[in-house]
């Protein structure tokens, strides 16, 4: 991955941004909106109920998932029906897919095709339903939510820079789009030019495309052995990355009491 980070005014936050009722003028009512942007939970109970607290403390109106509820972790069928009975807009992921199906696994690590088959034994067949029946892409309240990518989002390719991210650019119809699937948290903006780097809070500027990884929920890969999520405030047209403790050694112990991969539970507490 290369090492961006955003060095101009562009990617800071901004001060006094003011109240935004309608920031792309779609005759979509923003108001008070503020959006718990999830992605990448992979059945890590403990981090998701962590994550969700904050977004109460932080008074949260609205959320979306971002894919990947299953997968990796020990409790696939708590975080689906939490994620389901919450009633908030969700779209597949990979392992939602392959977790929801009985096809074969080619391509697949060892350790993430041994917690998929082990997951697929976890679930209901109308979670696997569920799952299943889940789509791609979905617009909500103005902006795009994916998985992985905007240019073949079946495909499950990865964006890591500029140029992974020019493609979904080119398939993107609204100003903000949020995505998962690298569990690495970044952003990119695409005026005359694309730049992109790590963030922690910036202001969305008219005129301007955003594509966004929300980071994961409940396995981090970018050395923060934290649970992390995204608020998007369309009042104030920022986006704030949160990044929480949870109970990793519980989370550790259920990986291994289930008899899944001890590389599963080792990677929770470096972050990798």
């Amino acid at each position: 991955m290369e090492d961006f980070q955003f060095g101009s005014s562009l990617f800071d936050e901004k001060e006094n941004p003011g109240p935004n009722r309608n920031h792309y003028g779609n005759g979509i009512e923003t108001l008070g909106m503020k959006y718990a942007i999830l992605a990448d939970i992979h059945a890590n109970l403990e981090a998701l109920e962590v994550v969700l607290k904050d977004t109460k403390e932080q008074q949260c109106t609205h959320y979306v998932c971002l894919g990947d509820v299953v997968g990796y972790n020990a409790n696939p069928k708590e975080c689906l029906d939490i994620i389901r009975d919450m009633g908030m807009p969700c779209i597949k992921g990979n392992h939602d897919e392959y977790c929801s199906i009985d096809g074969d696994l080619e391509g697949f690590n060892p350790h993430a095709a041994h917690a998929v088959k082990w997951t697929r034994d976890q679930l209901t067949e109308e979670d696997r339903e569920w799952l299943r029946n889940l789509r791609y892409l979905r617009l909500v309240a103005g902006f795009t939510m994916v998985h992985a990518t905007l240019d073949a989002p079946q495909r499950w390719g990865y964006v890591f820079n500029k140029l992974d991210a020019a493609a979904s650019f080119t398939y993107q119809n609204t100003g903000v789009c949020f995505f998962g699937h690298t569990h690495v948290p970044v952003a990119f903006a695409r005026d005359s030019v694309i730049r992109g780097g790590t963030y922690s809070k910036f202001k969305i500027e008219m005129g301007k495309k955003y594509f966004i990884n929300v980071g994961s929920v409940g396995q981090s890969r970018d050395g923060v052995a934290k649970a992390t999520y995204v608020i998007y405030d369309m009042d104030n047209s920022t986006v704030e990355l949160r990044r929480l403790d949870y109970d990793i050694p519980k989370t550790q112990a259920k990986i291994l009491a289930a008899g899944l991969p001890e590389r599963l539970a080792d990677r929770l507490a470096v972050g990798k």
